[in-house]
């Protein structure tokens, strides 16, 4: 059975730092690609960040810059560490292993950022 656990959200006043990890189980973690999404309300989820098994990262241009994608085989978990975090940054946030075949999401955690 495939689980990918999100923690780490919360309320934080702008500026202010989170780190998102997302725990896999199930798979075989160091083959997946992984990503983190997000998805505010009245919105379409969106690619984050995403870290290949290889560990290449990418980031969308609104999170260069302040968001790090990271990843440890060895806890099977990937993390997201986000800086700087501004108000257009409230979202529910997923984390996602891509697969050849198979895709899997984890259930994802509020982020809330004040102003």
């Amino acid at each position: 059975q495939v689980q990918l656990v999100e923690s780490g959200g919360g309320l934080v006043q702008a500026g202010r730092s989170l780190r998102l990890s997302c725990a896999a189980s199930g798979i075989v973690f160091s083959s997946y690609a992984m990503g983190w999404y997000r998805q505010a309300p009245g919105k379409q989820r969106e690619l984050v960040a995403a870290i290949t098994s290889g560990g290449s990262t990418n980031y969308a241009d609104s999170v260069k810059g302040r968001f790090t994608i990271s990843r440890d085989n060895a806890k099977n978990t990937v993390y997201l560490q986000m800086n700087s975090l501004k108000p257009e940054d409230t979202a529910v946030y997923y984390c996602k292993a891509d697969g050849y075949v198979f895709n899997y999401w984890g259930q994802g955690t509020q982020v809330t950022v004040s102003s």
